[in-house]
């Protein structure tokens, strides 16, 4: 009887430093971007997402999904370290697209503690003028 109470002790204490150990965690430099005005002559622009893995265990980007399929993101596919950092590149496509506003989201799954962070684009594509156009 005291073996089964000591091994349920040590398995439990066991459990309890494991689930203890800090699990990865993403941060943003920041999760939203604004393209401004740029012209429908000009119609992909990029930008690039800088994270850090702030957490104790490497962090994995399982997945990163745009809104829409005008907008496409590129990610670090391997694990992040703690203390490195990983990028994440988005680029939207306005080709064929009809200028004015636009705002589009990217849902990031991981592995860390928060498992879904929203990134965001958005900016003004302007109409090309009539001299762009016939260029």
């Amino acid at each position: 009887m005291k073996k089964i109470l000591l091994l349920t002790f040590m398995l439990m204490a066991g459990m309890s430093l494991a689930m203890a150990q800090k699990q990865a965690e993403i941060k943003f430099d920041r999760v939203v971007h604004n393209f401004g005005h740029f012209s429908e002559k000009s119609p992909v622009v990029s930008t690039v997402f800088t994270f850090e893995n702030i957490g104790e265990t490497p962090l994995v980007i399982n997945q990163a999904v745009a809104s829409c399929g005008c907008t496409v993101p590129e990610y670090t596919k391997s694990p992040v370290q703690p203390g490195e950092k990983g990028e994440i590149k988005v680029t939207y496509n306005g080709t064929g697209k009809f200028p004015g506003h636009f705002k589009k989201s990217i849902t990031i799954r991981t592995n860390g503690v928060v498992e879904m962070v929203r990134l965001y684009i958005e900016g003004d594509m302007d109409e090309a003028t009539a001299e762009e156009k016939k260029e």
